[in-house]
């Protein structure tokens, strides 16, 4: 079994991984560029690592989990100097085509990648109910399957390299449009003088329910913008799919129209429910 792990990226996402994974009895060394995310995971039963070497160095399995392609890049380009035949668990968001190029280098050094962004928000990550999108050898994900089972409820192997993050483009691309709507509707609701969570409430429950009303849409009408999942990385994730799609000649009027409104709101750092924002300061 495979059961030393280092985990770089401690934020929203990956604390609340690690602990699950620490709770199911793997021993898990944490890093994170803010040293204090990670220090405060101790407490929990991890081992505090330094530096990406110290945290990689002599694992079974090294997960991943931070914010942007570049990072994703630099992190790698120092685990590799440190890791051998260690199986690689890439969980950020990122370029597809980024994902094939570290599977590459991986096998330069003996080791196997796979590329697994998850969704599910920090709920489910809370809760070991994320969904897991996983691209990479068949092998590979067999042996994380275990580690899989202890942050997710819903696992997928979806083929080669860069397939997770295809999928993952899927997912952004249909929250982009449930979540406007949702927005949409709050405002549409507002400007009737309708009782706002009597109507999430009412079509919730019939064929427009999704996540984005019954969840993101009520946090919006209580006025907690709080980040679940932050603005800009939606902002990050709607720029990948865009340009992946315009590279294959698919234009995605919906996600650019949706990624303009939400490009211009001030804070990016607060949840994707700030898109209400954008409505209030039209009117």
């Amino acid at each position: 079994m495979l059961n030393k792990i280092g985990f770089i990226g401690t934020g929203i996402m990956g604390t609340p991984i690690v602990r699950n994974l620490l709770q199911k009895g793997f021993n898990v060394t944490v890093y994170n560029r803010s040293q204090q995310k990670a220090h405060l995971l101790e407490k929990d039963g991890a081992i505090f690592a330094d530096s990406i070497k110290a945290c990689v160095k002599d694992k079974d399995v090294v997960m991943t989990m931070v914010g942007y392609p570049q990072d994703v890049k630099e992190v790698y380009d120092k685990v590799l100097k440190y890791v051998d035949h260690t199986l690689l668990i890439d969980m950020t968001t990122s370029s597809p085509d980024l994902a094939k190029a570290l599977y590459d280098k991986a096998k330069e050094k003996n080791c196997q990648m796979l590329d697994a962004p998850v969704t599910g928000g920090d709920i489910g990550a809370q809760k070991g109910m994320l969904t897991i999108l996983c691209g990479g050898d068949q092998d590979a994900f067999n042996k994380a399957y275990p580690l899989f089972e202890a942050i997710g409820s819903n696992i997928y192997y979806l083929g080669p390299c860069g397939n997770g993050q295809h999928c993952k483009m899927c997912n952004q691309i249909a929250i982009a449009g449930a979540l406007s709507g949702a927005v949409e509707a709050i405002s549409y609701a507002d400007r009737m003088g309708l009782d706002k969570n009597q109507v999430m409430e009412a079509i919730s429950a019939g064929a427009a329910g999704s996540f984005q009303l019954s969840n993101v849409a009520v946090k919006a009408i209580s006025g907690d913008f709080q980040p679940g999942f932050m603005m800009k990385h939606f902002v990050k994730d709607m720029g990948i799919a865009d340009e992946v799609a315009l590279s294959q000649d698919l234009r995605l009027e919906i996600l650019e129209h949706v990624k303009k409104m939400c490009i211009s709101l001030d804070d990016q750092d607060l949840g994707t429910q700030s898109l209400l924002k954008y409505y209030e300061s039209v009117r």
